[in-house]
């Protein structure tokens, strides 16, 4: 009995078959899988907040060279459905669908890397709203399907992959902490920093920016703020973990620009937006 062919690989077949005119006006899961002119130059500190609500969901991350996305995750009738609020939440719009399937199409596609050459890996940050247990569980089953391209933990040692699930929102830290063989990782928060969390378990801390620090980058950043940011920084790539912080400025401007170069001075190794053109350019700017 043939196996059935997922559809972002049918949809793929169809549209190397379109003229390029065509193809640019196509859906994300429609574009061909293996075209790399649909990849910009990767960005190590670019991550997509909210990745989904792009018009071309990880296609629009990866032509501007991100590389790390979002997703928010809802566990509904056994499906892990993308959506920001339970009540967005369509069926077939899946984290399969959109980044898992699309993702284990760009990997094998390109001798096991998303971007070719690129060694530093692609993050996927899985944000699990509603239940973390039942969520965490049904996220690890469905990442099994696709381990040949996962980072994975197994009986104390990372082993690389392609592509690193780290789990944030609602997370089951004691249940992944005792998991000797798992597909995905935790998502620390400030607090446990200093913490005996090892980076084979915890290798992100992300935190909202305005829980820490006051400046939203109008006038100088107060010296004790970057002082305790970049104290931050150094407190959590000593313990193995890289920074995020969400909810930073990101309405264009002067304000978003001057935020951003204190974190890109700082070694944050993972600046949020909604706004991926203009990240790409202002990475880019600085080199």
């Amino acid at each position: 009995m043939p196996v059935a062919r997922p559809l972002a690989a049918i949809l793929a077949a169809i549209a190397l078959a379109l003229p390029a005119t065509l193809v640019a006006a196509l859906p994300a899961s429609a574009a061909p899988a293996h075209d790399n002119t649909l990849l910009g130059t990767p960005q190590a500190a670019a991550h997509a907040h909210n990745d989904y609500e792009q018009n071309r969901p990880l296609y629009d991350a990866l032509a501007h060279g991100f590389t790390s996305v979002e997703a928010d995750v809802w566990l509904v009738d056994g499906e892990l459905l993308v959506a920001h609020d339970l009540e967005d939440v369509r069926p077939g719009v899946t984290l399969e669908s959109l980044y898992l399937d699309p993702l284990d199409d760009l990997v094998s596609g390109r001798a096991g890397s998303v971007y070719p050459g690129w060694e530093s890996g692609f993050q996927l940050l899985v944000d699990i709203k509603g239940d973390a247990e039942q969520t965490w569980a049904a996220i690890e089953a469905e990442l099994g399907e696709h381990r040949s391209m996962l980072s994975r933990f197994s009986n104390g040692r990372v082993l690389q992959g392609a592509v690193s699930v780290v789990v944030s929102g609602n997370r089951p830290l004691a249940t992944m902490e005792a998991d000797r063989q798992r597909l995905s990782f935790y998502d620390g928060r400030a607090t446990d920093l200093g913490s005996a969390l090892p980076s084979s378990l915890m290798p992100l801390v992300s935190n909202n920016w305005t829980q820490l620090f006051t400046w939203l980058g109008v006038g100088e950043m107060p010296p004790a703020e970057r002082t305790k940011l970049r104290d931050y920084v150094a407190t959590a790539h000593q313990q193995g973990a890289r920074v995020r912080f969400w909810a930073t400025p990101d309405l264009p401007g002067a304000a978003r620009e001057a935020v951003w170069a204190e974190l890109a001075d700082a070694g944050v190794d993972h600046i949020n937006t909604d706004d991926l053109p203009a990240l790409e350019a202002f990475l880019t700017a600085r080199g």
